[in-house]
């Protein structure tokens, strides 16, 4: 049985990875639960499909110039049933805006629950980390005042 989920599970995420490559926003949106979560690597959430769509239409439109996530490699954890599980997804990010090109990696770390995208976590190796002010951040506030970790 577990080796029907893990299969499960991997074509989800290759099914995910494609629609991205293609570009195809309402193709990569069908993934996604109803009340999934997105958190960017710089510390933004979004919540919900319409909030999540809207944070990668700027991608989508090449509003940072042309990007390219490069697969380097993955962990898969299953879960109990079909579609269920978390994937952490490897990745070096490539970006090309006219006469300027670089990149960094990262990693998603993707919550699959009954064939949905319920989490995607997203962390990148960058040269200057995003710094949020206590006073700005419920999340960080909360961390440190009360030593709570703050679940998903």
């Amino acid at each position: 049985m577990r080796k029907d989920n893990r299969d499960a599970l991997l074509k989800l995420m290759d099914g995910f990875s494609e629609a991205f490559d293609r570009e195809d926003i309402d193709d990569v949106m069908s993934y996604f639960a109803e009340d999934a979560v997105y958190d960017e690597f710089h510390g933004i959430r979004h919540v919900g499909k319409t909030a999540i769509r809207e944070a990668l239409i700027p991608q989508f439109r090449h509003e940072f110039g042309k990007l390219i996530f490069h697969f380097e490699d993955q962990f898969v954890e299953v879960g109990e049933g079909k579609g269920t599980g978390k994937i952490m997804f490897r990745w070096l990010m490539t970006m090309e805006n006219g006469d300027r090109a670089g990149g960094w990696r990262g990693l998603d770390l993707l919550h699959f629950k009954d064939g949905l995208l319920t989490h995607k976590l997203t962390y990148a190796k960058a040269k200057t980390p995003v710094v949020d002010k206590k006073e700005n951040s419920e999340r960080i506030r909360r961390a440190i005042d009360e030593g709570v970790l703050i679940a998903l």
